[in-house]
């Protein structure tokens, strides 16, 4: 913990790249396909650590796979101020995430094996495209959230691919575009649904979402305060917290409280500075408060989660 309060690294942001996500994971990464043969798929092979405390998964514009390669593991996801799911997997299940929004991760190894796992980002102009010729549409189409799933023919294209991947000539470029498309080909027949969210009209729209997110993040310090996040987007606040709610699933209030105790996580794992300290920094004078809303949202002290 060798940065300071006032030396953080940036939060966590909402959105992210595939390349950018493995900044807010922690872990090694043993392979990754980087060359020509790998334009229309991002794909990295990482060893995680055993044990994962929650973080903020951001969201990612790719289709996301995460094959389990070796080991096995209890994951643990939920959306943001919502109840724990947990998946036992272990080599060959997969997860399958095309979610516009962040949600919360952790997991730990219930065995010796390294726990292993393939990251695989499919393009979207290859998903948008085999979409439009198997559905006639592209761009309301999204996939089926899956946890700990098992597919044989997707384990055998992603086997495919790690083959490549690892090849000393980094891949054949005719053959992984191959895989990819019939990887595609595969996800929207099998795992494709409607999204009618996309254009929802009863949600706030996602440029004032982020508008009222970065407000909430550049004053996670200060009070709870509606009327200026109303104000921040055009809105009245009862008609902002309604289409606030629909947006996220969380009432503003709620959503800046999960801010609040995000930041606290970071500067917890990221910094020296006392329990106290954390808790002024976002927003709570009182440790006793800070460490009760800390442990509802976490399960953990901030003690605990500092590791002592």
């Amino acid at each position: 913990m060798e940065a300071k309060l006032g030396e953080l690294s940036p939060a966590v942001p909402e959105r992210t790249s595939p390349a950018g996500m493995e900044t807010h994971v922690s872990g090694t990464t043993l392979f990754s396909g980087d060359g020509p043969a790998w334009k229309d798929v991002f794909v990295q092979v990482l060893s995680r650590n055993r044990v994962q405390a929650p973080f903020l998964v951001p969201a990612v514009a790719e289709p996301l796979i995460v094959w389990i390669m070796s080991g096995h593991a209890v994951v643990e996801e939920r959306d943001i101020g919502a109840e724990w799911t947990a998946s036992q997997v272990g080599a060959g299940d997969f997860f399958l995430t095309h979610s516009p929004v962040p949600y919360e991760m952790r997991w730990r190894a219930v065995d010796d094996q390294p726990f292993q796992v393939m990251h695989l980002y499919l393009s979207v102009p290859i998903f948008d495209s085999v979409a439009r010729q198997l559905r006639g549409e592209a761009g309301c189409v999204t996939l089926k959230d899956v946890s700990g799933g098992h597919d044989t023919t997707l384990s055998h294209i992603l086997s495919l691919l790690h083959g490549e991947l690892v090849d000393a000539g980094g891949g054949s470029e005719l053959f992984v575009a191959g895989l990819a498309r019939s990887l595609a080909v595969h996800l929207v027949r099998r795992y494709a649904v409607a999204d009618p969210d996309v254009r929802a009209r009863n949600a706030l729209p996602r440029a004032k979402l982020r508008r009222a997110s970065a407000d909430m993040e550049a004053h996670l310090g200060d009070p709870f305060d509606l009327k200026r996040l109303a104000r921040t987007v055009g809105m009245s606040e009862f008609h902002f917290s309604r289409l606030f709610k629909n947006a996220t699933g969380l009432s503003p209030s709620h959503y800046f409280i999960r801010r609040r105790i995000a930041k606290a996580r970071q500067l917890l794992q990221e910094t020296d500075a006392s329990i106290i300290e954390v808790g002024m920094a976002v927003g709570y004078s009182s440790p006793s408060h800070f460490a009760q809303i800390f442990r509802r949202e976490t399960g953990l002290s901030p003690s605990d989660y500092r590791g002592g």
